[in-house]
Parts: structure tokens; sequence; C-alpha cells
């Protein structure tokens, strides 16, 4: 984190970056009064808080409820009227909500809704599933405060060329403040920043940029909120996946906007503060804090105490493993070890070794006494009696699960999941996958980067080196290897990644026919992914929310 130097200042903005839980009316409006209270205290003259805090984000089918909408409006009166009786009168405040189907900003001063702000309804692609219609130039909302005229737009305003912000760059104005609900993804941060600061250059004024932070569902909001000047140069940045109160002094010339919308004082006062700028993260630290954040908010939103996973010492169920106890905590983390016929000794060594170097929950039980008694009956042979042995260990897992009141946790990763490299109703249960998003390379980068992040503390590394180095292997026959069926993880991931995430369908640097190959197991396995749990999506393009393909499907590549 650095300083900029103490300067006298005629603004004091805070950004109070939030983590909202959808539906939660009161407990939202609860973290709103408390974030006004502390913007209060040091003598803030602009309080925003992110894109739809008060309903939370995002709200899905939510919005096409009347009894929702109806009761978001009464909690926004009632917050507006609640800050007032706490003694939050003259700070005005900018809120995220929802208006009937609009995605809106208000702006409540003096215990009222003083003036909203309408999106045309919310976003449609990639992340939300609500329709959205956008009217290229859109008017801004425009307020006067300490007589500066600030700006208020929401979320893709700012991405959208020839929407509100040419409107404001027309109008002139002191400061535009941005509320978001921008989920994280790699990079994303990086990609934001350099579009604020072009914003910024084209209204010549300040641009501040406020986001979510939190699990919901399968998206994590980073938070990562920022302020630039008017010229592109950071002057604020907030935590990282953190809540937060950002507070940054600004020196701002007085503006004549034509015609604010509100005009709430024109009083100026001084301010001789301090803006700080936290430190970017590294690319893998991001991720792991993002995987981290969303295994935690599934768990603690959902109300849920614990989470179980079965831990077979192969690399996948260890880096769950350790997310879950970095999130959660080693008491509310119980994993079971489930060796078969033919699993190696180094298997059930390597996942005790994991389970006396975190301290969570650990136990074994064997199931080749069940396995072979379905044998008996059923006679399977094959692929069958490989299933076999995976279903057996999910079954067991969810009646622990419904025996102890745990979450089950699926430990798929992304590459699997591209491939159908999985089990359903095997080791595809449970209720959270948190790696479903995270490509098998990554996953072993990961785990290095978590072992060095201990040692660089003076901890214990958490994932056994075994487990990182042996050759991935299902052990549902004798000596399997993954490399049995797939080729080599790190010449797979790239073929996926041209497939999956870039939908590049001509790889001239690729074997023809292991392309084909490819192409046609990620093509066939889409009724698996349908069927997989949800999962923290951490790529632009996650299975389920971003890529979904026909079931049914004669189209080949």
């Amino acid at each position: 984190m650095a300083y900029y130097p103490r300067t006298m200042s005629n603004f004091r903005l805070a950004l109070a970056q939030l983590d909202p839980t959808v539906g939660d009316l009161a407990g939202n409006a609860q973290l709103i009064k408390s974030a006004a209270q502390r913007a209060q205290e040091q003598d803030c003259d602009l309080l925003a808080l992110p894109e739809m805090m008060l309903t939370g984000y995002p709200i899905e089918d939510l919005s096409l409820r009347p009894s929702f909408r109806d009761a978001v409006l009464v909690a926004l009166e009632k917050l507006a009227a609640d800050l007032a009786n706490e003694g939050i009168s003259d700070l005005p405040v900018i809120v995220g909500y929802l208006d009937h189907s609009h995605n809106a900003a208000a702006v409540l001063h003096q215990g009222k809704v003083v003036t909203k702000y309408f999106k045309h309804h919310l976003p449609n692609y990639g992340v939300f599933d609500e329709y959205r219609y956008f009217t290229p130039g859109t008017n801004p909302c425009v307020i006067r405060v300490k007589n500066i005229d600030v700006a208020i737009a929401i979320c893709e305003d700012i991405w959208q060329e020839g929407g509100p912000v040419s409107k404001i760059k027309e109008i002139g104005v002191g400061l535009m403040v941005v509320i978001n609900g921008s989920p994280y993804e790699q990079a994303k941060t990086d990609t934001r920043l350099s579009l604020v600061q072009t914003r910024a250059k084209q209204i010549n004024a300040p641009v501040a940029y406020l986001n979510l932070v939190g699990g919901q569902d399968e998206l994590v909001f980073d938070g990562s909120s920022i302020v630039v000047s008017k010229d592109g140069d950071l002057i604020s940045r907030s935590k990282a996946f953190e809540t937060d109160l950002l507070i940054t002094d600004l020196h701002l010339e007085p503006q004549s906007a034509k015609s604010p919308d509100l005009i709430i004082s024109t009083e100026v006062v001084s301010h001789n503060g301090q803006n700080r700028i936290e430190s970017k993260l590294e690319p893998l630290a991001e991720i792991w804090n993002a995987l981290t954040l969303g295994l935690e908010g599934y768990v603690r939103k959902n109300k849920m105490k614990s989470v179980l996973l079965g831990l077979s010492g192969g690399i996948d169920s260890a880096v769950v493993a350790a997310l879950a106890v970095d999130a959660l905590g080693k008491e509310h983390v119980y994993a079971v070890a489930m060796p078969s016929t033919y699993s190696s000794d180094h298997s059930l060594t390597d996942a005790k070794d994991l389970a006396d170097r975190t301290g969570l929950n650990f136990r074994t039980e064997p199931i080749a006494a069940m396995v072979q008694s379905y044998l008996q009956q059923l006679n399977f042979k094959g692929l069958a009696e490989e299933n076999l042995q995976a279903r057996v260990r999910g079954t067991l897992l969810m009646g622990i699960s419904n025996a102890e009141g745990h979450l089950v946790l699926a430990t798929g990763n992304k590459s699997e999941l591209s491939v159908g490299y999985s089990t359903i109703y095997g080791d595809a249960v449970g209720g959270f996958a948190p790696i479903k998003d995270v490509p098998k390379t990554l996953v072993w980068e990961l785990a290095k980067y978590r072992n060095q992040l201990a040692k660089s503390r003076g901890e214990i590394e958490p994932i056994p080196s075994s487990s990182i180095e042996k050759e991935p292997s299902a052990e549902l026959r004798p000596n399997q290897k993954d490399t049995d069926t797939l080729p080599d993880y790190h010449l797979l991931d790239q073929i996926l990644e041209a497939y999956v995430e870039n939908d590049q369908t001509k790889l001239t640097s690729f074997e023809e026919n292991l392309t084909r190959k490819i192409f046609k197991m990620v093509d066939q396995a889409e009724y698996k992914r349908r069927q997989y749990p949800p999962g923290t999506k951490i790529t632009q393009r996650s299975f389920g929310r971003d890529r979904r393909l026909p079931i049914t499907n004669k189209w080949q590549e």
C-alpha cells in the first residue's frame, strides 16, 4: 500500500466497497447505514454504494416478481428515513437498487429519496440472465455537492461509446462516480483501470469507479475500486477481495453543469487528507483470493456450517481442501479418504499428510467391500466397474452429508469438465465445485503458489509435494493414468483454451486428428456439465453461465 503526500483538498469522497446478500433487504440496508456512519465520522462530502447494493447482485428472476419490486421501493424509502433518524442527514448517499425492472441509482439526503437515475433493464450477456436495452444518448444524472457538479453513472454506462459518457463530456462536470457490480475475471482489473483512465481523459474530470465485493452463487466480486485524476493518474485504490471504505481527497474546480438534477449544497470545506493506493495482487494471488472468497460467500450466505470432500491424495482434492481451510477454517472442513482395491499406498499416505498439515477433520472409509457387493450381484466389467467405484464414493459422501449436515464439495477441474472426464453421480456429486473453472495446469500453479505463500509466512506448506509431482490418475483400474485417455494436460489445456475460451476451430499448431478428438469430447460432454454443481467463475468463458451448447446437437467441427 502506498500513500500520496498530504495536500489540501475541497472534496472528500467515500466509496463503500461492500458485500451484500441477494434478497436480504434489511441486512443490506444495515451495511449501508454502517458505512454511512463511518463516512460521516470522517467528514466526507459524498458517499457512494455499489450497483444494486440494496438488493444484492445479480437478482436474476427476482426482478420479475412484483412482491420483490415493491419491497425494494419500500426498503429504499425506509433507508432514507433511517439515515436521518440516526443523525446522517447532511451526507448525500448514492445507492444502487432495483426500480421496477430498472437498474437504478438513488440519492438519499435529509431523510428522503431526492433523485433517481435509471438504466434500461439489466444486462443479458455473459453474467446476467435478464434482457437489457441500451439507448444511446441516455441523459446522465448530475448533482451539485459542495459546489462541485458530480455525474452519476451505472456500470456499463462507461463501457458504451456514445452513451451517457458523451453527454457528461458535453455538460462538463467536476467528477464522475460510477457504481458497479463487476464480477472478477482474470486480468480484468487492468482492463477496468485502462477504461476508467480513458473515460477520465474524455470528460476532463476525475472518475471514481466503485465495485461490489464478495461471492454470489458462481460469481465473485473483487472490489478493487479506484479513483483516477482527469489526466488518468491513479489517485486511490481499495483493497481487493475485502470490504473497504475508500476515502479519497480531491482538489476539484467548481463546475457549472447545465441544469443539474439536484443542488444539495454550495458550501466549500477544505480537507487535509492522505490518499492510499492498495497494492495490486499478483495473478495467482488474485485467483486464489477469488476462489477462496467465492467458496466462503457460498457457504456463509447459504447458512452452511461445514463442508465435506473426498480426499484422494491427488492434486485436485488437495487444492480444494486447502482452499476450504483458507475460506472457512480447518474446524469446518471434513475430508474422507475412500481407498478401493486399485488405490495406491501413496494415495492414502498423501491424503493423511495433507490432513496433518492443514489440521482439517479426516477419516478413512474403505470402499472395496461395498464395491464388491455390487459386483457380486451385477457382474459389471470394464468402464461400468470403474464408474461404479466413483459412484460408491459419491453415495458415501452424500450419505455422510445427510447424516452430519456438511456441504459436499466436488473436486473436478475445468479440463476434466471440458472433455467429460468425470462420472455423473460419482466424483461429480456435491453442492459446490470450487475449481470447476480452473484448468488442470492452473491447479498445479495454484498449489505451488499456496505452498510458497505458506513458506514466506513461516508456516507449514499445506499441500504435500508428492501430490503436486505425481502423475494424475483416477485409480479406477490397475496402473491407470489420465494420459491413457487424454493427452498430456499441458497440451490439452492449450487446445481447450483455443476451443472453449476463444471459439477457435482451426488450430494449425496441433495435430488435426487430436484436435478433432478433443472437440468431439468437449461437445459430447455438454449433458454432464449441465448436471455439475455450481462453482466460482474466474475465466471469461465459464461453463453454464458463458458457454452453453445444445445437448442434442449434430454439428461437428
